[in-house]
């Protein structure tokens, strides 16, 4: 089966790949179950299940992630998204968004050609990816564009990594040194240049959902059947932050035009390593609520600055805080060979072991 290209729609820190949920989802669950994952980031889980003909939930609180779910998951025909994006290039004013542009801070100007910028300030402000199949798709596949190499006409930035946005004052002391600039790009040819890539792949027939919210919420928010499966990657133990990582997109969907942390959340537990394993306590207390008799829940989780074996031990411990009777039926470490960290951190310490588990749930 040839890779369908929503896939790669949004390059994305700390994603598992698809074939990781393939094999899975065949292996525990029939067409027509529930596939949900609660901290989906980019979608790889649920949008795989839709294409296995599962119905595919993902849920996440980082905006980044769940406007990408909802593109992916609720896919609007190409034809639709064309004519929405027809009707913003006519009703995109130039000489009102070229004086916006003008008065952005230092990061922006350097960040992106003038026309590029005064397109993206128009688009960040006109589109509602919250309420509008066809303004998730338009703002998806501007996350993908929004920064990556300048040698790419796919990218409308300054030299940045795809994975993740570096910060402000690094980024522009990175361009001035090496006497980089801004490439001029339009963002409405780049649009319809990726709509017509992405959409070479079919759309899947039916449709699945996105929770947008924090995973100690999803009880409520529950409107389907009982999933069969619950495969996920919780955030891995101090290991990053999206809100930082992220913030050049997050601002694109209407953040702060600068870093932050804790702005979207207060909950940092993923980050505090005395408090990581409750957090988990949360993820196996919503997957005991909502899980179906005798489902399955597949965890990859990973973290810095511990062992793997004293990892699985505390992960093998986490099991016990589920409310359901739970049996660990296998446990795998893998070793991460080129971490993305690579690209734009040589020699640094991330990251470098995975565990998998498989847990039954009575």
């Amino acid at each position: 089966m040839s890779r369908h290209r929503f896939h790669s729609m949004c390059p994305y820190f700390a994603m598992f790949p698809e074939a990781f949920a393939r094999a899975w989802i065949e292996r525990l669950t029939k067409p027509g179950e529930v596939v949900f994952d609660p901290f989906a980031g980019r979608g790889t889980a649920p949008f795989e299940a839709l294409l296995l003909g599962r119905v595919g939930i993902g849920g996440d609180i980082n905006p980044v992630a769940a406007c990408l779910n909802r593109a992916k998951l609720a896919a609007p025909q190409a034809s639709s998204v064309l004519r929405r994006l027809n009707r913003l290039e006519d009703d995109y004013q130039h000489r009102r968004w070229m004086r916006a542009a003008s008065t952005t801070s230092e990061f922006f100007q350097a960040a992106y050609h003038r026309r590029t910028l005064a397109q993206l300030l128009y688009l960040r402000e006109s589109l509602d990816w919250r309420a509008r199949r066809t303004d998730a798709m338009v703002s998806a596949l501007i996350l993908g564009g929004l920064h990556g190499e300048v040698s790419s006409m796919r990218y409308l930035s300054n030299q940045m990594p795809r994975t993740i946005s570096t910060k402000p004052d690094y980024s522009v002391r990175f361009w001035t040194e090496r006497s980089l600039e801004a490439p001029e790009r339009d963002a409405f040819d780049m649009l319809r240049q990726a709509l017509s890539f992405r959409y070479a792949s079919p759309v899947p027939d039916a449709a699945g959902e996105t929770i947008f919210g924090d995973i100690r919420d999803v009880p409520r928010k529950w409107r389907r059947e009982a999933p069969k499966l619950i495969i996920t990657s919780p955030p891995y133990r101090a290991v990053t932050s999206y809100e930082e990582d992220q913030w050049l997109r997050l601002w694109f969907l209407g953040g702060p035009d600068r870093p932050n942390k804790s702005r979207i959340t207060r909950d940092d537990r993923h980050i505090k390593a005395d408090d990581y394993w409750n957090f988990i306590g949360d993820f196996w207390r919503v997957s005991s609520a909502i899980l179906a008799p005798r489902g399955h829940v597949v965890m990859r989780v990973g973290a810095t600055g511990i062992s793997p074996k004293h990892l699985e031990q505390q992960l093998r411990a986490s099991v016990l805080l589920s409310p359901r009777k739970a049996t660990i039926r296998s446990v795998e470490h893998s070793e991460i060979g080129r971490r993305q960290t690579d690209a734009f951190r040589p020699g640094s310490r991330g990251c470098v072991w995975e565990i998998d588990m498989h847990v039954t749930l009575a």
